[in-house]
């Protein structure tokens, strides 16, 4: 009776001081992960295991994608066990650590990254960049048709570690964080290499959200680089978006830094394709900038005939009878790329009325024909409007599927013919995403005249914009009426609002900017 009394009172000691250890542990906790916070960093992920290998260090996806900044945390003990276990410090949970979390999810988030009961250690990562994780075979089997197989299928093995060389311990972690917590966590940096894991132990919804995230971040300086990987990754949607920003804003794309790093297969496609929206020229110094870092990839001195020699047959699919002459003579024809017969022929090509026959592609490429989406139903001149003195003339607009802005079609002049000098902008919240100062000539008529942008500027859905534009001309001109707040134009529905940059008169009924004209 006595040692059972002893063991009740013992027992009630223990419930009575639960909330104070639970406060000393967390406290030790908070301590020694501070104390260890500097070894727990996770090495930085490359894109080596998805490209080819280079001397020259490759951009990481964190300096192509913004990094989103941590939320604060507070330091509560739930907190601090979950940053024990992403560190891996391997700390014993408190007696009762159970009673913590209220549901399945969360105790079983516990376990992610720990080496509480794991029955099963991982080495992942390459060579000299290995990290040990923990991992429980019963969590890892629900999670992964791959790990259910690995751990109960027939031909399972009872290995204690299991080595992964070839994804990424960044990447892994963000697997493992959910199939053990179903949270998805991704990061710039790792995004491609978890896409790879998921790829690879078949965790589909791990998988389509990072796409997602790579089609939100996609622009056209990694374009380039994701078609290569949404290839290899075999995700035609990711695919069909990259080729839609490299048609769309190809100069941008091909003069990136990331188009250098594609392999030869992903080159060949692009210098293929029909309807890339560039200037031949811009093809023609890309593919030489390729060559250069694909001389150093493969070790070689970066000689005119050893970037000739990379290129191959690719050199060929770019359309050098189609630039324009001032482009070939001052440009190609001096690059040394071509040999003597290749000028002298392509020189007769532009030339002769007998045109001798060539290895190069000669026929221009179709690129993208321009949609516009006219906002009036009429237009009209009176003897004192439409006039220019400096003033803005803007009009908000959104769209409802992704398309890209080339430029804006304006009035003229409605007493003859005039020259206009027109400072367009396109901004989102203030910001600026596109400008360009240009000159167009206006012959009198009631008809819209473009004026382009330098590049077409990538326009999200569900979100507003402001088209602007200050003119500097004939102070008369015409002007629309009728306007209308929502245009279908092909398969993309146009909504205007008035501006509160416009201080010229122009809004969603009449003024000026009748039309936008993009790619979709």
């Amino acid at each position: 009776m006595v040692d059972e009394k002893g063991k009740n009172m013992k027992c009630l000691t223990f419930f009575l001081m639960l909330p104070e250890t639970v406060k000393n542990r967390s406290k030790k906790s908070s301590k020694k992960g501070n104390s260890n916070s500097s070894s727990s960093k996770l090495p930085p992920v490359c894109y080596e295991i998805i490209t080819l290998k280079t001397k020259k260090k490759k951009k990481m996806a964190a300096d192509i994608f913004p990094r989103k900044k941590p939320a604060n945390t507070n330091t509560t003990a739930v907190q601090q066990y979950h940053q024990q276990n992403l560190n891996n410090n391997n700390t014993i949970p408190a007696p009762n650590w159970q009673g913590l979390y209220p549901t399945i999810r969360e105790r079983n988030a516990v376990m992610f990254n720990n080496d509480l009961m794991a029955d099963v250690h991982f080495v992942v990562g390459p060579p000299g960049g290995t990290q040990r994780l923990p991992g429980h075979k019963y969590v890892l089997a629900v999670g992964s048709s791959v790990f259910h197989a690995m751990f109960y299928g027939e031909l399972a093995e009872d290995k204690d570690e299991i080595r992964i060389p070839d994804v990424e311990p960044a990447a892994f972690l963000a697997m493992l964080k959910y199939i053990y917590c179903d949270e998805i966590d991704l990061a710039a940096d790792t995004v491609l290499a978890t896409l790879y894991a998921a790829k690879k132990y078949i965790v589909p919804h791990l998988a389509r959200a990072c796409v997602n995230f790579l089609e939100t971040s996609l622009s056209a300086k990694n374009a380039c680089v994701l078609l290569s990987q949404s290839c290899l990754f075999e995700e035609p949607d990711l695919t069909q978006r990259c080729w839609e920003v490299i048609d769309a804003q190809a100069e941008l794309a091909l003069k990136s830094e990331g188009f250098c790093d594609i392999d030869f297969q992903t080159l060949e496609s692009i210098l293929r394709r029909e309807t890339l929206n560039a200037k031949e020229i811009v093809v023609f110094e890309a593919a030489l900038n390729w060559a250069e870092v694909e001389c150093q990839r493969q070790e070689l001195t970066a000689t005119i005939e050893n970037k000739r020699k990379v290129l191959g047959k690719a050199l060929y699919l770019i359309r050098i009878p189609t630039m324009a002459l001032d482009d070939f003579a001052n440009g190609a024809a001096q690059s040394g790329i071509l040999t003597l017969n290749e000028t002298n022929d392509i020189f007769l090509w532009y030339t002769a009325a007998k045109k001798p026959e060539l290895q190069f592609v000669s026929k221009p490429r179709k690129g993208l024909v321009p949609q516009r989406c006219h906002r009036f139903q009429s237009c009209a001149y009176r003897s004192n409007q439409w006039r220019y003195r400096g003033r803005c003339d803007s009009i908000q607009f959104a769209v409802d599927k992704r398309v890209f802005i080339a430029g804006f079609g304006l009035y003229g002049s409605s007493c003859g013919s005039a020259e206009y000098s027109a400072k367009i902008e396109l901004k989102r919240q203030g910001v600026i995403l596109g400008q360009n100062l240009s000159k167009y000539f206006s012959d009198g008529s009631s008809n819209t005249f473009p004026v382009w942008f330098e590049y077409p500027v990538q326009i999200e859905p569900d979100t507003f914009y402001t088209a602007s534009v200050i003119l500097d001309g004939n102070e008369l001109s015409y002007f629309g009426q009728e306007g209308m707040t929502e245009v279908q134009c092909g398969k993309v529905t146009v909504q205007f609002q008035c501006s509160s940059d416009s201080t010229n008169g122009t809004g969603v009924q009449g003024g000026q900017i009748p039309e936008l004209i993009f790619y979709a």
